[in-house]
C-alpha cells in the first residue's frame, strides 16, 4: 500500500525563534496554571502531552508501520494520538530517555504550531495494520531540515530547556553566570584524549562538539535530555561558546 501523509494548503508560515519561544513558554504557563508550578528540571513532558494537550501517547513499532528505519515519532491529528518508536521507550532503553523526551516534545510542537494548517487527506480512509489511519506528520531524520521540522525541533528545545530554568541551573552548577568557551574546555582537557579522538577519525568539528557535549552532560542529566540537545541549547543561549568572549580591555 502506498503510504500518504496529510498536506497543507500552503507551506507553514515563517516563525522567528522568539515567536516559537513565546509559544513554548505559553504552553508551560498553561500547564502550571492547571496542574501546578513546575519547580525545576526535568520538565514533565509526558504529563504536558497527555494531561494538558489531551493527546494519547502510544509506543509503536514505527519500522513495522512505515517500512523504513528512521521514523522516531508520528502524529495522528484526527485521533489525537502521538506515536513514539519503541526503540526510544525509556522503560526498555533508559539510555534513550533524552531522545524520547525530545521526540515527544517535537510532536507536541507540531500539535501547537501546525495543526491549524493541517488539511484532512482524502486517503485518510486507508488504514495501517494496527487499525490506525495514516498519520498527519511522520517525523524522519531525512526531513530534519524542512521548515516544519525545524520549527518543531526548536519548540521542543524551548519546552524542555526553558531559558530562565537553564540559566538558573547553569549558575547553580557552574557557580557563575559567565559562559564557558571551547577554548577554555580545550585548555582543561588532556591533550592525549583529544589526540585519541583525532586518531579515531574524528575531524576537528566532531572533536569540538564531543568536548562540549561531555562538559554539559551533567546538566543534560538534570533536564533529562541528550547531551547533544543540551549543547545546542547552551550555544543558542550563549552560555557555551565556540570562542572566548572578547573584551575592550
Amino acid at each position: 500500500m502506498t503510504q500518504r501523509i496529510a498536506t497543507w494548503p500552503r507551506d507553514v508560515p515563517y516563525l522567528t525563534k522568539k515567536q516559537i519561544e513565546k509559544e513554548a513558554a505559553l504552553l508551560l504557563d498553561e500547564y502550571a496554571g492547571r496542574h501546578g508550578h513546575i519547580a525545576g528540571p526535568p520538565i514533565p513532558i509526558d504529563e504536558i502531552v497527555e494531561l494538558h494537550l489531551g493527546l494519547t501517547l502510544e509506543v509503536k513499532d514505527m519500522r513495522g508501520l512505515f517500512r523504513f528505519g528512521d521514523v522516531h515519532g508520528a502524529l495522528w491529528m484526527e485521533q489525537k494520538v502521538v506515536g513514539i518508536d519503541r526503540s526510544l521507550d525509556p522503560a526498555v532503553h533508559p539510555n534513550k530517555r533524552g531522545r524520547y523526551h525530545f521526540t515527544l516534545a517535537h510532536e507536541a510542537g507540531h500539535w501547537r504550531l501546525h495543526r491549524r494548517y493541517y488539511v484532512d487527506d482524502p486517503y485518510q480512509g486507508e488504514f495501517f495494520g494496527d487499525d490506525m489511519p495514516v498519520p498527519a506528520y511522520v517525523c524522519r531524520s531525512i526531513d530534519a531540515k524542512k521548515p516544519v521540522e525545524w520549527q518543531a525541533d526548536y519548540f521542543a528545545a524551548a519546552v524542555l530547556m526553558p531559558r530562565p530554568m537553564v540559566r538558573a541551573a547553569w549558575e547553580s552548577w557552574c557557580k557563575t553566570a559567565s559562559p564557558m568557551s571551547l577554548d577554555r574546555l580545550r585548555t582543561h582537557t588532556d591533550e592525549r584524549l583529544i589526540g585519541d579522538m583525532r586518531a579515531s577519525g574524528m575531524d576537528e568539528h566532531a572533536v569540538d562538539e564531543t568536548l562540549m557535549e561531555e562538559f554539559c552532560r551533567p546538566l543534560a542529566g538534570m533536564f533529562q535530555v541528550s547531551a547533544q540537545a543540551m549543547r545546542i541549547r547552551l550555544e543558542e543561549i550563549e552560555l557555551l561558546t565556540r570562542e572566548e568572549a572578547k573584551t575592550l580591555f
